[in-house]
C-alpha cells in the first residue's frame, strides 16, 4: 500500500508538470489554431539557460532568466517565422514548427554535447517522510509550483483582457478582429506564455531524481503531447486532466512493470501513448475537446 501511495503522489507531481507543457500546446492552438511541434525546443531553451547561469547569478535569478529566455524565443518564433510565413494553411504552419524545432534542438544539443548539466536547485536529493511515505522535495515543489501557475493562468484566462481576447480569437478569429482585437498581439502573447511554462516544466523535469539536463531532455515533451491530445487541444481544463492522467499512467506502469512483464519491458515509456490511442478511439476530440459537427 505504501508503494502504491508513493507512486500515486509521484504520478500526480509529474502529471502536473506534464500539464504545464500540455497547457502550452493548448494555449498556442487556441490562439493560432496551429499545433506547435517546436514546444520541445522551447523547453530545452529554458532549461539550458537555467543550467548555464545558476552558478554565476544564483538559482532563482537563473530561473527568471530561463523563463524570460524561453518566452522571448517563443515570441521571436511567432514574430519572425510564423507571422511572416505566406502559408495560410494551419497544417503547413504546423510543419514549419517542426523545422523550427529541428533548428533550435540541433543548436542546443550541439552546445550541450555529451554533458549532463546540473540545475543548481536548492532541494537537491532531500526526501520528506510523511506517514512513512518518502517523497522527494522536488516532487512537492513541482506540484505546488505547477498548481499555482495553472491556477494563475486560468484566472488570467478568464478575467484579464488578454484572456478575453484569446477566448474571442479562439471562438471566431474574423469576428474578433472586426471587434478590434489585435490577433497578432494575442498570438505573440500565447507563444511567450507557452515558452515560459515550458521553462518551468524543464526545471522540474531535470532535477532529482533525474541527474540533470542533457541532450535528450527535449524528448520528455513528447510525453506531454498525448496529455494535450487526450484532454482536447482546445481545452485548458483538458490539458490539466490529460497531464494528470499521463503522469499517473506512467508512474504506475513504471512502478509495477515487474508485474506487467507479459506486456514487455519498458511499458512505462509507451503507456501514455497507449492511453492516448484508447481514449481517442472512444472520443476522437479528446475528453474535453470540442466536437466538430457537420450537416450532411
Amino acid at each position: 500500500m505504501t508503494t502504491f501511495i508513493e507512486l500515486l503522489v509521484n504520478g500526480v507531481s509529474v502529471g502536473s508538470v506534464y500539464a504545464l507543457i500540455a497547457l502550452g500546446f493548448v494555449i498556442i492552438f487556441k490562439a493560432t489554431e496551429v499545433v506547435n511541434f517546436a514546444h520541445a525546443s522551447l523547453l530545452l531553451v529554458g532549461g539550458y539557460v537555467i543550467a548555464i547561469l545558476h552558478e554565476d547569478i544564483g538559482f532563482w535569478p537563473a530561473v527568471l532568466a530561463g523563463v524570460a529566455g524561453a518566452a522571448a524565443v517563443g515570441a521571436a518564433v511567432e514574430f519572425l517565422v510564423l507571422r511572416r510565413s505566406r502559408a495560410g494553411d494551419h497544417q503547413v504552419l504546423a510543419i514549419v514548427t517542426i523545422g523550427v524545432d529541428i533548428v533550435l534542438t540541433t543548436e542546443l544539443t550541439r552546445r550541450i554535447g555529451t554533458d549532463v548539466l546540473a540545475m543548481g536547485d536548492p532541494w537537491q536529493n532531500r526526501i520528506v517522510n510523511i506517514g512513512g511515505i518518502g517523497i522527494a522535495q522536488t516532487r512537492i515543489a513541482a506540484l505546488v509550483t505547477a498548481a499555482t501557475l495553472i491556477a494563475c493562468f486560468l484566472m488570467a484566462f478568464r478575467y484579464t483582457s488578454w484572456g478575453i481576447s484569446m477566448r474571442a480569437a479562439a471562438e471566431d478569429r474574423e469576428t474578433a478582429a472586426l471587434m478590434g482585437i489585435r490577433l497578432s498581439r494575442v498570438s505573440m502573447g500565447a507563444w511567450a506564455v507557452a515558452g515560459a511554462l515550458a521553462a518551468v516544466a524543464a526545471l522540474f523535469l531535470t532535477v532529482f531524481p533525474t541527474p540533470g539536463l542533457d541532450r535528450s531532455t527535449s524528448f520528455v515533451a513528447l510525453k506531454a503531447f498525448p496529455a494535450a491530445i487526450l484532454g482536447g487541444l482546445d481545452s485548458t481544463s483538458g490539458a490539466l486532466a490529460g497531464g494528470l492522467i499521463i503522469g499517473l499512467t506512467e508512474s504506475l506502469a513504471t512502478g509495477y512493470q515487474n508485474d506487467l512483464t507479459f506486456l514487455g519491458r519498458g511499458i512505462g515509456e509507451v503507456a501514455p501513448f497507449l492511453v492516448m490511442i484508447v481514449i481517442l478511439l472512444i472520443r476522437p476530440a479528446g475528453l474535453f475537446g470540442t466536437r466538430e459537427l457537420a450537416r450532411v
